[in-house]
């Protein structure tokens, strides 16, 4: 069993690892479902705040992995969201190169409506990268992307927590002016979702700092290979370093990406389709599809019941055990001991001690050679007495019973001498004892005494 974190999330196997924390898989005991649970390595204040706006972000979308819920125990904090088991676009060009114009066109279109999502909450994300785009394990279905990782990610507005000239994000996916130390925009997030579409289509990172450094010099170039002219016309859209020249919402680029598609050609036969596959795997021992399962014990009803059985029978209402078959009674030599059943294991592992031997009491010389007596009835049988008859007895007819009370044994005919009648307890008088009441009284009559002789001065 894993750990139970704040009481909720019982932590089952790591799945990644972030910037500032571990991704693990692991089993909502509240809502009985598995989730990502992203636990805080570091405790410092900085990592503390960034964490604390990472969870506080709540946007439903179904292309945007957002936190869901957060929990802290001790010195650790934690966050959820869904459990996305397909990967990264990482692991999807890992596993199949570059991926053909249209499939492109379809994950950039799910991309940019999560985007326009987060932007309309007035958030900038400021680090799309392809390892932070996950995806569903949809097989060969249609696939199904999930803007996730906001942990550098900051409201239009809000305080930095940078200085202003530290660039935080990742080397290879900044936009010009990231570069140049301005406050985090929109169109930043929109440079870097046309670096993430040349990925896509060439099976590689671009190098972003030739391409801008070649737009500067030359304008928009022509379309690299293959990628077809239509696609990159919005591409070029996404990549222009002046950000008033580039698409200014993800809407705009949206619209654009729409009308390209209708101009791609259509999909050959023998084009190889792109299945994305279970990444995390199988869920260690212990927990199954419905969660952590009850540990086996023995008897159980999931685990296995070792030792004899004795089976029961039902006696008025009662169960009651059968009788164990016994070994065949073999006749017994000189010396030998009586059979006796192996002593069985109880349910708690002690074992029932078996009685002690019974030793039969020696049969006195006098009774071994004594003669059988007569029956005392006249013809051997002895009388029924279930079949007798009863007489009845007068009341008053019966001798009178002994008195209850026993004699001396040294004076035989004696009567008990009588017992003397509790005497009442002395009543106490209420007031105070007289060596207390009499001073008092003298005091009194002295006040009293002075008062009458005051009065008779005036």
């Amino acid at each position: 069993m894993g750990e139970v974190f704040a009481g909720r999330y019982e932590l089952v196997d790591p799945i990644g690892r972030g910037g500032v924390g571990a991704v693990w898989r692991a089993w909502d005991h509240r809502r009985r479902r598995y989730v990502a649970a992203k636990v805080l390595q570091q405790s410092d204040a900085h990592t503390l705040l960034r964490f604390v706006r990472e969870q506080a972000l709540r946007i439903e979308h179904p292309h945007v992995l957002a936190p869901a819920s957060w929990a802290a125990d001790d010195d650790k904090v934690l966050f959820t969201m869904d459990l996305v088991s397909g990967g990264s676009l990482a692991h999807v060009i890992g596993d199949y190169g570059p991926l053909p114009p249209r499939f492109v066109c379809l994950l950039l279109d799910q991309l940019l409506s999560g985007l326009s999502t987060v932007h309309a909450e007035g958030v900038v994300h400021r680090d799309i990268k392809p390892a932070n785009i996950l995806m569903e394990a949809t097989g060969t279905g249609r696939p199904h992307l999930r803007l996730s990782d906001f942990g550098i990610s900051m409201r239009k507005g809000e305080p930095r927590l940078t200085e202003t000239n530290y660039v935080v994000g990742t080397p290879g996916y900044f936009a010009p002016e990231q570069m140049m130390g301005a406050e985090p925009d929109f169109p930043a997030d929109l440079f870097a979702v046309g670096l993430v579409a040349l990925y896509l289509l060439q099976g590689q990172k671009p190098d972003s700092q030739a391409l801008i450094e070649y737009f500067a010099a030359h304008g928009t170039p022509g379309a690299p290979q293959g990628v077809p002219e239509p696609l990159w016309q919005v591409l070029a859209g996404l990549l222009q370093p002046d950000p008033h020249a580039r698409f200014r919402t993800a809407t705009g680029a949206r619209k654009a990406l729409a009308e390209a598609v209708e101009m791609l050609p259509e999909p050959s036969a023998d084009d190889e389709p792109v299945e994305v596959f279970d990444q995390i795997g199988p869920l260690p021992a212990g927990f199954g599809p419905e969660g952590p399962r009850a540990p086996q014990t023995p008897g159980g009803p999931e685990g296995p019941v070792s030792g004899p059985q004795t089976p029961v029978q039902a006696v008025g209402g009662i169960s009651l055990p059968h009788p164990s078959p016994q070994p065949p009674q073999q006749p017994q030599g000189a010396g030998q001991q009586p059979y006796a059943p192996y002593p069985a294991m109880s349910e708690t592992g002690s074992f029932h001690l078996a009685p002690p031997p019974q030793q039969s009491a020696p049969v006195p010389q006098a009774a071994q050679g004594a003669q059988p007596q007569p029956s005392p009835y006249a013809d051997g049988t002895p009388p029924d007495f279930a079949q007798a008859a009863t007489t009845s007895v007068p009341y008053g007819a019966a001798p009178p019973t002994r008195a209850y009370t026993a004699q001396h044994p040294l004076a035989p005919g004696t009567t008990a001498p009588p017992v003397p009648a509790p005497q009442p307890a002395p009543v106490k008088r209420p007031g105070p004892p007289p060596k207390v009441a009499i001073p008092v009284l003298l005091v009194a009559l002295i006040c009293f005494a002075v008062g009458i002789w005051a009065l008779t001065q005036t």
